[in-house]
């Protein structure tokens, strides 16, 4: 389940075909896209499924390709965020036992190990229910600037509720290393409620582990 890109350049990223598995993912399966036919989509206030269609085959570099996945569109803003080249959006069970419980905010603004705030920074966006296209694509950029503006940084996670989550880097392993600890870290905070709940880390020793120099040197070893 889900959705990955790649930018390859200012112009054109790759993103996972509409009804493809990414279990079995074939290069027949990528499609590249413009960024020029799809972000003056998310300036609109509404379209309707019809034009969101056109759209979407319109982007296309190739015309034999298949259609790009409806989330393209999310994955087109935040690949046009500086320094992000990667987006991977999955739907683990451990994170969306918690996504689809009233405990999902929470989950999202709180930090409980030192390595959750290496590897999925300080807190994590999050944005209630929407329709998948462009009303979440809207949602995703306005909180995810809502976040830049208090954080002063980029996110590396977006949790969607009802929904899955999205984990965005310059690397392909600062992807992978955000959604592996995003689905530690909600095991944790399910298996902690019933020995009387989770004990978070204060915002000053979340604060200091985000600023340290050996944690950020850790991070590009990591290639984070």
């Amino acid at each position: 389940e889900g959705n990955t890109s790649v930018r390859l350049s200012d112009h054109s990223f790759i993103v996972k075909a509409s009804g493809s598995s990414l279990a079995t993912l074939r290069e027949e399966d990528a499609v590249e896209c413009r960024f020029d036919a799809l972000l003056p989509l998310i300036e609109l206030p509404t379209a309707t499924d019809t034009a969101i269609d056109e759209t979407l085959f319109a982007c296309r570099m190739h015309r034999g390709a298949k259609k790009p996945s409806i989330e393209a569109l999310f994955h087109a803003w935040l690949l046009s965020l500086p320094e992000i080249s990667f987006v991977g959006h999955t739907h683990p069970v451990a994170v969306n036992a918690i996504l689809c419980s009233p405990l999902a905010e929470e989950f999202a603004k709180r930090r409980m190990c030192p390595d959750e705030i290496v590897c999925c920074g300080p807190a994590s966006v999050y944005v209630p229910y929407c329709d998948p296209g462009l009303t979440l694509a809207q949602a995703i950029r306005e909180r995810t600037n809502a976040y830049i503006e208090t954080h002063g940084s980029l996110p590396r996670v977006i949790l969607l509720q009802n929904h899955g989550m999205i984990a965005i880097a310059p690397t392909a392993a600062g992807v992978e290393a955000a959604t592996y600890m995003t689905v530690k870290a909600a095991m944790i905070f399910a298996s902690a409620i019933p020995l009387g709940g989770p004990v978070c880390l204060s915002p000053e020793q979340i604060d200091r582990i985000a600023n340290r120099g050996d944690e950020h040197y850790r991070q590009k070893a990591l290639n984070l």
